[in-house]
């Protein structure tokens, strides 16, 4: 396999990035910086097909909640991540459920707070999980 191969088929995942988000909302892609604790500058990178810089795989289930993928688009998106990065991403099955956990926070009267208080929230929840997952029974 050459050099090249990895770098199209990166390009070929964030192409599809680039579709779906050029279909949401404005504010897209700052929602997202938001919601990975970066700049917009790193998502413009994240979601550009002209960088050759891969996806984390700990950002894809971030991106495709932002994003709003539909099941096909994550289907087509997962099948060009997996091509260009073999055996990247975890192999664990998914979660099989959901509970409801009913949280409450005061309102900072500030929607842009209330929003980053939000995404800490999702994001503490979804590490938190992934690490009572590593642990032993």
């Amino acid at each position: 396999m050459s050099d090249a191969a990895p770098g199209a088929t990166v390009a070929d995942y964030k192409t599809l990035l680039q579709a779906v988000c050029d279909k949401r909302p404005s504010g897209t892609r700052g929602r997202l910086a938001l919601a990975l604790g970066t700049n917009r500058s790193f998502v413009s990178q994240l979601v550009n097909p002209n960088y050759a810089m891969p996806i984390p795989a700990q950002h894809l289930e971030t991106i495709f909640e932002v994003c709003h993928f539909s099941p096909a688009e994550r289907h087509a998106f997962l099948a060009a991540y997996d091509e260009a990065h073999p055996g990247r991403r975890e192999t664990g099955e998914p979660a099989t459920g959901t509970r409801v956990v009913n949280l409450t926070v005061p309102d900072l009267g500030n929607v842009r707070r209330n929003q980053a208080i939000d995404v800490m929230l999702t994001d503490f929840v979804r590490h938190l999980v992934h690490f009572a997952a590593t642990i032993k029974d």
